[in-house]
């Protein structure tokens, strides 16, 4: 047992410093002096991430090569050469690292975020910016973001009107987060899922938990995916997680695609207006069923899903926050905005009844 063990590792370090010299040779940016042999510059990296990258730039250069174990790293940190990454050469840097996550979550790397640069990916491309999210779709949306930022505000008006006149501290994150949910899965499936001051639904219970374990097991980095030798020894429980995520997002996800196919069916009289993303993709399958399949509309569904939830709300927070740390910026946002109001005709005591009257339900 100790022979087999020594053997493995003598042939580890060899093969490590033979890829170093390979490497060497091949003309590379700077990179830190100490790699270990499997691990590479893991042994480097401190939370937060973001530091320690900007802190090994100063010490090695603005172009910096790294080894995350077995996958190649570039850390580019100047806007020079970043340009000339996203301008120049982005079809060199347009494919995304083949992760666990993709695997499961993106089926097998085949949905618009995990595709490969390629005839496919820049097909899910063209349907997603010409069918999904034109301007003439995203402007028929309209009303549900107006009902959506409605029902945020009065929620908010109706937090501080309990009290005794005196300012309530909100937690704004969560409910960015719900207004942008909310705005989104109604465009994609005509639902909402978000509902304050009402007992929740089983259903809606159900999805707050996929969604909650799609952020927090999609955004986890697994060793794995840069020591994949690890996995032959047991070290792939969050593989078994995702795999396990993914069997609940397609379960509830065809759950939806099946109710808005008998919805649709049913109405022969189903207003263009009103047609929400499964809708159009449904559509669409009827004429292309080989490539429009369920799978490919849950595909659409949870890329549409992931990318216009978090990343709005946080945009959102660091707005807000920008404006609270900037008074004079938030006078003039409050100015123009009472402004608009008066040359609509309302008075703040007619926004108020009117938010009562508008709640979608």
């Amino acid at each position: 047992m100790e022979v087999w063990i020594f053997n493995y590792l003598l042939f580890f370090l060899i093969f490590y410093f033979l890829t170093q010299r390979l490497f060497q040779n091949r003309g590379l940016p700077p990179s830190p002096a100490l790699s270990l042999p499997i691990i590479g510059h893991l042994h480097l990296i401190k939370k937060p991430l973001h530091r320690t990258l900007a802190k090994l730039s100063k010490q090695h250069g603005p172009i910096l090569f790294l080894r995350f174990g077995s996958r190649p790293v570039l850390v580019v940190s100047s806007p020079s050469a970043t340009e000339e990454c996203l301008s120049k050469n982005d079809t060199v840097f347009a494919n995304r690292p083949r992760l666990l996550a993709g695997k499961h979550l993106g089926y097998d790397y085949t949905t618009l975020v995990w595709a490969p640069y390629g005839d496919h990916w820049r097909n899910l491309r063209r349907v997603a910016s010409l069918q999904l999210l034109s301007s003439n779709r995203v402007q028929k949306y309209l009303g549900i973001r107006m009902d959506e930022v409605k029902s945020l505000v009065f929620r908010l008006f109706r937090s501080t009107s309990k009290g005794s006149g005196e300012f309530q501290v909100v937690e704004m994150k969560s409910m960015f987060f719900e207004l942008t949910l909310n705005v989104m899965m109604r465009m994609i499936a005509g639902k909402r899922y978000c509902r304050d001051g009402e007992d929740e639904l089983e259903e809606e219970k159900k999805f707050k938990e996929i969604v909650r374990e799609s952020f927090q097991v999609s955004g986890a980095t697994s060793i794995v995916d840069f020591v994949p030798m690890l996995k032959w020894v047991g070290l792939n429980k969050i593989e078994k997680k995702l795999e396990i995520l993914q069997r609940k997002r397609d379960e509830f996800m065809q759950n939806l695609i099946d109710e808005r196919r008998k919805l649709t069916s049913s109405n022969s009289c189903y207003e263009q207006n009103s047609k929400t993303i499964v809708d159009v993709l449904l559509s669409a399958q009827e004429t292309d069923p080989e490539y429009y399949t369920d799978d490919a509309i849950r595909g659409f569904m949870q890329v549409l899903l992931s990318a216009g939830t978090d990343t709005s709300a946080a945009t959102m927070e660091w707005g807000l926050s920008l404006l609270l740390n900037n008074p004079k910026t938030l006078e003039k946002a409050r100015e123009e905005s009472t402004w608009k109001w008066e040359k609509a005709g309302l008075s703040t005591n007619q926004i108020t009844r009117g938010l009562h009257t508008s709640m979608p339900s």
